[in-house]
């Protein structure tokens, strides 16, 4: 877990065993979620986004959370993502 999108940028491009970024749309420390996503570090990494602002909503291509979310939603969102996972 990152605090803003430089530190979540850190932490991608130090891993390499990541399969799934979970990024909010809107995160403080001068870089976004689809800047962050945006970055070609790993092409075969997926990314799905979060926000809790609906004007994000058709912009992801359903690969958006609306916040708050429960658990479960989160869980099902991630089994889509990542189906050989679950």
């Amino acid at each position: 877990m990152a605090i803003n999108g430089l530190a979540a940028h850190e932490i991608v491009r130090q891993r390499a065993n990541l399969d799934l970024i979970f990024t909010d749309i809107e995160m403080p420390g001068g870089m976004n979620g689809v800047q962050l996503a945006a970055i070609e570090l790993c092409p075969s990494l997926k990314v799905h986004y979060a926000s809790g602002y609906t004007e994000h909503a058709n912009n992801q291509n359903g690969r958006l959370l609306s916040k708050p979310c429960r658990r479960a939603e989160l869980a099902q969102q991630v089994r889509e993502v990542l189906p050989e996972r679950a």
